[in-house]
This record gives C-alpha cells, sequence and structure tokens, in this order.
C-alpha cells in the first residue's frame, strides 16, 4: 500500500514538473492566437450620403452616391478603408418638386464655383487613423480629397458588424473654403450680408459593405 501511494507521489510530482503551463514555463505546443483583419466591399446601393449646406436666408439639402471603396476591421474594430463619392450624382431632396429650382442650385453645385465636377467627378476619403472611444464608436480621421486638393477630416463613427455586414454610421463637418470653393465665401469676400453661404457643409454617411476574404493578419503575444 505504502509503494502504491509512493509511486503515485512520484508520477504526479513528475507531470507537474514536466508542465510548462503548471511549471510556469514556456509552452511550446501551445498555439498562438491570431488576430485577422477582415476586408468589405462597400455596397454602393445599400449605402446613402446625405449633405446639407446652409445660407443665410436658408439651407438645402440631398443625397451623393457612394461609387466604391472598401473598408477593413478586426473584429467590431474599424481599422481602416477608402471610399470614393460620385459627384456627378449630387441632387437636391428639399427642391424636388421644383425642377427649375433644383436644376439651377445642381448646375451651380457642379460647376468650378463649387465642386467642377466636369474635371473633377468623384471626391475620396482615406482612412489614416481610428482613435476608439469606447464601445462601437470611434473618432475616424482621413484624408478627403475633393477637385485635387487634400485635408485632412475628423469625425465620430459608429461601427456595427452582423454576420459578413459592416455598417458605418457618422456625421462629417466640411470647410469648402479648404477646397477653393469662393463663391460668397467669408473666408474670401467681405460684407456678403445676406448673401453669404456657410463655409461648412455636413455630410450624414450610412456605409454598408458585405466582408470578402480576410487579407492580413497579426499575432499577438
Amino acid at each position: 500500500m505504502l509503494t502504491k501511494q509512493l509511486f503515485a507521489g512520484f508520477l504526479a510530482a513528475a507531470l507537474l514538473a514536466g508542465s510548462p503551463a503548471l511549471a510556469g514555463g514556456p509552452d511550446k505546443n501551445a498555439k498562438k492566437t491570431v488576430a485577422k483583419t477582415t476586408t468589405y466591399t462597400v455596397d454602393a446601393e445599400r449605402s446613402t450620403l446625405t449633405w446639407n449646406g446652409k445660407k443665410v436666408t436658408g439651407e438645402h439639402h440631398g443625397p451623393v452616391k457612394v461609387e466604391k471603396g472598401t473598408l477593413t476591421a478586426n473584429g467590431s474594430q474599424l481599422t481602416g478603408g477608402t471610399v470614393t463619392v460620385d459627384l456627378r450624382t449630387i441632387a437636391s431632396t428639399d427642391l424636388k418638386d421644383n425642377k427649375e429650382y433644383h436644376d439651377k442650385l445642381i448646375n451651380h453645385l457642379k460647376s468650378d464655383d463649387f465642386f467642377s465636377v466636369e474635371k473633377y467627378p468623384v471626391a475620396t476619403f482615406k482612412i489614416t487613423k481610428v482613435s476608439p472611444k469606447g464601445g462601437n464608436v470611434a473618432d475616424v480621421t482621413g484624408d478627403l480629397t475633393i477637385k485635387n486638393i487634400t485635408n485632412p477630416v475628423t469625425f465620430p463613427v459608429t461601427l456595427k458588424v452582423t454576420g459578413n455586414t459592416l455598417e458605418a454610421k457618422g456625421k462629417a463637418t466640411i470647410d469648402r473654403a479648404k477646397y477653393d470653393m469662393r463663391f460668397r465665401s467669408k473666408s474670401f469676400f467681405e460684407n456678403l450680408g445676406d448673401k453669404m453661404i456657410e463655409d461648412e457643409f455636413t455630410l450624414d454617411l450610412n456605409i454598408v459593405a458585405n466582408a470578402g476574404a480576410a487579407t492580413s493578419s497579426a499575432k499577438a503575444k
């Protein structure tokens, strides 16, 4: 009986000594955790962008379409991406029932006074930094290029990942004066009175994208 007890004790000690996890040593056979970055292709048909511009005597708003793009995320954390907007599709919702004024406004926005659409038909936003704020919200910074002029823009984005679908929502404020849109801008002209048009306009975005293959991975210690 004593012999069996001694044998059992020696066996247990040997197992403990030989177990890296229990003895405190490295486990060469342990699998390393791999964090995958997944690429999502933007669904242009399901994504929406809505602009809003204000002047002293009122405001206008309407849609503009996403042309293409990709976003990358690590789990539910946005990590990067690029989105291209087709400025040729800009329209006004508030003037939809008045074709004459609608067309007048849109043609003006497409002219060299504003977006110069004939020369520069698209705008692009390329993410350069993502700063998590807690939960599924992060401050996203990126390079916004309009009329071949690039400036950094930062705005909060709420991310939702459901299955293979990613949805990013946010609201960006853009200073048109930084993109050489001078028409009735207080940054370029004085004494505009009630003719002034605000330099800043907003862009509400709801980007929907679908998962593709994982493009990169990083080994976590």
